[in-house]
Parts: C-alpha cells; structure tokens; sequence
C-alpha cells in the first residue's frame, strides 16, 4: 500500500499537476483592448540618442512628470515587482516619456537601478510639454496627467500598439499604480501574465521555437 501511495506522488502527481495547469493556461481569456492603435513615438529620442519605438515591441509605458527624483519610489517598486522578473524575455521594453530637461534626473535615476538591476530595457525619451499633452490625450484614457505632466499609472501597449487593460465595468483597469507594490503584483502582475500566454500560445501555433514574444 505504501509502495503505491509512493509511486503516485512520484509518477502520477505531477503529470496531473502540468495537465492542471496546462488547461490553465489555455484558458486564459485575452486581455482587452482600452485603445487601439495608438501613436508611435516619432522622432523623440533616448538618454543614448536612440530613437524607440513601440512598433513590433511589448511595451510598459510611463509618464514620469518633471520630478523623477523625488517620485523615484515608483521606479523602483515597478522595476522589482515587473522589470526584474520579466526584462529578459526579447520584444520587452520599459519606457518613461520625460518633458526636455530632465535628461540629468534620468541619468541619475538609472544610475541608481544599475546598482541591482541590468537596466538595458528601461528606456527614458525627451518630449516637449506640448508634445507630451498630446500623445497622452491620443491614448484616450480617463485619468489625466498631472500639472508636472506626470502620473504614478504605467500602461501595457501590445506589438501592434493597441493599449490594453480591463473593460469591465466592475474592475476597468486601463493603467496600474506604480506607488502601490500590490496592485503591480496583483491587477499588473495577472494583466502582464496573460499578454506574455498570448504571444507564446501564437508562437507555438506557428511552431516558432524561439524565446521571442
């Protein structure tokens, strides 16, 4: 009787335990869409004079306001609940549009992240005020950035750049608050999780073995 109780945690459990969360996975209903198709970047540039872009990439999406210093709290909750965890995976990228002339704060602050974190995927870019006003107001959202042109939410924007979130009415989620470390590892955590499965269950459909989103 023992030897059987051993051969089924050994043999059996775990093979119900993948089929379990295989089904899982497959189960996972897409995420929805907030805002289709939202604008590219254009010609703004990085700390590093790159030019970014959200086309073809996995995008977390920030407005980090004229204070990136003394918001610096929120970078550092959003780099150890996400960006640690998932910044490996190509077709990833992390992005802060700053107002021009904040280039030094920026600097500053991934100084700061390189003491712990390979910071390759954050990428800061410089816009006008005005420029900034109206790429945000383009993505449609509810909230509003504040006078700093800031705000503590990040967004998920797809590969074909279509913002996505929650619909629902009971628990519409078009953006995650980065001052508070248990919605990014609840609400943002769950959200980021299905885009990542949708990717993946593609790739296996089109019998791409590759790491790639």
């Amino acid at each position: 009787m023992k030897k059987n109780i051993v051969l089924f945690i050994l043999f059996i459990l775990p093979i119900v335990a993948y089929l379990f969360f295989a089904s899982g996975v497959n189960g996972f209903t897409t995420l929805p869409t907030i805002t289709p198709k939202t604008a590219d970047f254009g010609n703004w540039k990085s700390l590093d004079g790159q030019k970014i872009s959200l086309n073809g990439n996995i995008t977390v999406l920030g407005f980090s306001g004229s204070n990136l210093l003394k918001n610096r709290g929120n970078f550092f909750n959003l780099n150890e609940k996400i960006y640690q965890r998932y910044h490996t995976f190509k077709d990833l990228q992390f992005v802060i549009v700053c107002p021009l002339g904040t280039e030094e704060q920026a600097k500053s602050l991934l100084t700061v992240l390189k003491g712990f974190t390979d910071v390759s995927d954050w990428h800061f870019v410089f816009a006008s005020p005005s420029e900034i006003a109206t790429y945000y107001n383009q993505l449609k959202l509810v909230e509003k950035l504040n006078a700093d042109l800031g705000t503590p939410n990040v967004y998920i924007i797809d590969k074909e750049r279509n913002l996505r979130g929650r619909k629902e009415k009971k628990d519409y989620k078009e953006g995650y608050n980065t001052f508070h470390p248990s919605e990014l590892s609840n609400e943002m955590l769950d959200d980021f999780k299905i885009i990542l499965y949708e990717y993946r269950a593609a790739l296996k459909k089109n019998h791409n073995a590759t790491k790639k989103l």
